[in-house]
């Protein structure tokens, strides 16, 4: 593999992907990032059995192929190059990477053990990344940091035709947000379960694009997890067992008063 690429490119893609990274990978190869290069594109990919996140620049490719590095090195590394073009190309079991006068060589890891990243599930529908954004910090910050009971560690995601709803608990407070989206079928119908980290950190991620498309598979490809995609990013998590209580009661549907408050108050001396 050579291949070049803008340093600002690699190192923002590079960065994305290797948060993903296990901080105690159950296997070796799973700490490494697989880089492949072909069709005048650069690929980074990460995998845990849970997570998967995957990113492709452009890149001048001189000779395609496949490399898996150490992702937390290589993402020190990317942080340290100077604001230059920066060149990787591969030579048996190491791999190069020239940045001006800087130079940093990498002990690669064994491709043929890396495991197949999960499939996309089938694209469900879209919406604008930064409601995405905002309706999942909004539901994400209530669920529940006990991994003692998974269920409510997860933010519920419901959908029903163009609403989706987003929902979380930690047995003390409910969040519950909805918003509008498209969706790919008028009557789109699923429920699923995914962990609010993982949402938050995905949607986050994904607001530098103009939408982000969830793509959602109760059987069939993809079946038990959940894609996300956006500005050249995807990721997909494995979704959770089990559901939340039934919550919608508790929300009363008529109120003996209202109180309208200013969310930023404008201060005067």
């Amino acid at each position: 593999m050579k291949i070049r690429v803008e340093r600002d490119v690699l190192a923002e893609a590079v960065a994305w992907v290797a948060r993903s990274l296990p901080a105690r990978p159950p296997a070796p190869v799973l700490a490494g990032l697989l880089l492949k290069a072909e069709d005048g594109a650069l690929s980074f990919s990460s995998f845990d059995y849970e997570v998967s996140a995957r990113v492709s620049v452009e890149a001048e490719v001189e000779e395609d192929g496949t490399v898996l590095v150490s992702g937390r090195l290589l993402a020190d590394i990317c942080r340290a190059l100077p604001n230059r073009p920066v060149e990787i190309s591969t030579d048996g079991v190491r791999a190069t990477v020239v940045c001006g006068s800087s130079r940093f060589t990498l002990h690669t890891l064994p491709v043929e053990e890396y495991p197949a990243l999960p499939e996309m599930p089938t694209a469900t529908g879209t919406v604008p990344g930064e409601v995405f954004a905002s309706a999942a910090a909004q539901v994400a910050i209530a669920a529940g940091r006990d991994d003692t009971l998974p269920v409510l560690t997860g933010v519920r995601i419901e959908i029903e035709g163009d609403t989706v709803t987003l929902a979380s608990t930690d047995r003390y407070r409910f969040a519950v947000r909805e918003f509008l989206w498209k969706p790919e079928s008028p009557d789109a119908s699923a429920v699923a379960l995914v962990p609010a980290k993982t949402l938050l950190d995905t949607a986050k991620a994904l607001t530098s694009g103009d939408t982000v498309t969830l793509a959602l598979s109760g059987s069939g490809k993809g079946e038990g997890l959940i894609g996300f995609e956006g500005a050249g990013r995807r990721t997909t998590t494995r979704l959770l067992e089990g559901d939340l209580p039934k919550y919608r009661t508790l929300f009363p549907t008529e109120f003996n008063s209202v109180a309208v408050i200013e969310t930023a108050p404008s201060w005067r001396p």
